[in-house]
């Protein structure tokens, strides 16, 4: 069976093939009848991709796209493309790659060449962003090495170094002091918790389209738990909304209004969100994003994420069928503009 759809005789009856290859509750939360009506009016037919069969005996695809992994699922990736090489494949698994380590995942933040030309809100503060200190722990010696651990301030973010969407890899824990590094279980990376106002900003890209919502988040942490140390050292982020009390940890997120904090400038997220997709090489992420409220035009991206949640995303079914439509009309744009740049021949 073929798997690049074959030309019709009228552009405009052509329906277009969008193969997704998604696990179970990926496909629950993002194939919703919303996005799948949408696309379906603009034509373009979203299909489910059998993983028990060969993806290169399937289609007619005129679109991939995917979160799945494995040597297998990789395989047959690279099969698929040396039969149809026309029909895109989003994400690249070798682009994916870089966003399962921690260490790696936010290096290309540190490398970004992005001019930030118009990054300046109405008063004119200049905008600037970058990342937490961090450093990636190999084995349970370094935790006591002193050397390693003096760029960093507790208190730290404790999270696994490797970045593969499980349950484990979402298991992460706040220390407050040094006797708390003893319980953590290494390869794992440290990296300095910044207090941000309990705001978090997400943003979500989705090809050139760029949305970025808040968030709650965790509370700061105070110099009085910072100094307490009869209080437990670490503690995991699920307990972090009961520390030091339940109420006043009800108390803080009542005062936290978050319709109340500012929004980063639109010309900033943009350039970082573009400035992301072309290092990264990806269409489908999310980045998560914080004010340092120790300089409130600072921000530091925290984690980066490939094809995340966007159902939460408002609006996520005219963002994604319009990406749809663009990959799949990739030939045709680039055809055109080739056609547009000939130099005209006067007669």
């Amino acid at each position: 069976m073929a798997a690049a759809a074959a030309d019709t005789s009228s552009a405009d009856t052509r329906r277009y093939v969008v193969g997704y290859a998604l696990a179970p509750k990926k496909q629950n939360s993002f194939i919703q009848s919303s996005l799948l009506s949408r696309a379906a009016a603009r034509g373009m037919d979203l299909v489910p991709v059998d993983e028990a069969r060969p993806l290169a005996d399937q289609g007619p695809f005129d679109l991939v796209i995917h979160k799945l992994y494995g040597h297998d699922w990789r395989a047959q990736l690279q099969a698929f493309s040396a039969r149809y090489p026309s029909v895109p494949v989003v994400d690249p698994p070798h682009a994916i790659d870089r966003l399962h380590n921690r260490i790696s995942m936010l290096q290309v933040v540190s490398e970004l060449d992005v001019p930030l030309s118009d990054a300046a809100d109405d008063h004119h503060h200049r905008h600037t962003f970058g990342i937490p200190s961090q450093v990636v722990v190999y084995d349970a010696a370094a935790l006591t090495d002193s050397g390693l651990l003096a760029a960093l301030r507790f208190p730290l973010i404790a999270k696994p170094l490797v970045a593969d969407g499980s349950a484990k890899s979402h298991k992460m824990s706040l220390v407050y002091h040094s006797e708390g590094l003893r319980k953590l279980r290494p390869p794992l990376v440290l990296q300095e918790f910044v207090n941000h106002g309990g705001v978090i900003f997400k943003v979500y890209v989705v090809g050139g389209h760029v949305t970025c919502v808040k968030r709650r988040s965790l509370p700061d942490v105070s110099k009085e738990i910072l100094e307490d140390t009869a209080a437990e050292g670490t503690v995991s982020f699920s307990q972090v909304s009961n520390l030091p009390t339940a109420r006043n940890a009800e108390e803080y997120y009542e005062d936290l209004r978050l319709e109340d904090a500012v929004m980063p400038p639109t010309d900033f997220v943009n350039e970082i969100a573009g400035g992301l997709r072309r290092a990264l090489g990806l269409q489908l992420f999310n980045f998560d994003m914080i004010r340092d409220v120790r300089a409130g035009d600072r921000y530091l991206v925290i984690d980066i994420n490939y094809f995340p949640g966007y159902a939460k995303m408002p609006g996520y079914e005219i963002a994604l069928t319009d990406f749809f439509w663009e990959m799949v009309h990739k030939d045709d744009v680039a055809l055109k503009e080739e056609e547009e740049s000939k130099p005209t021949v006067v007669k």
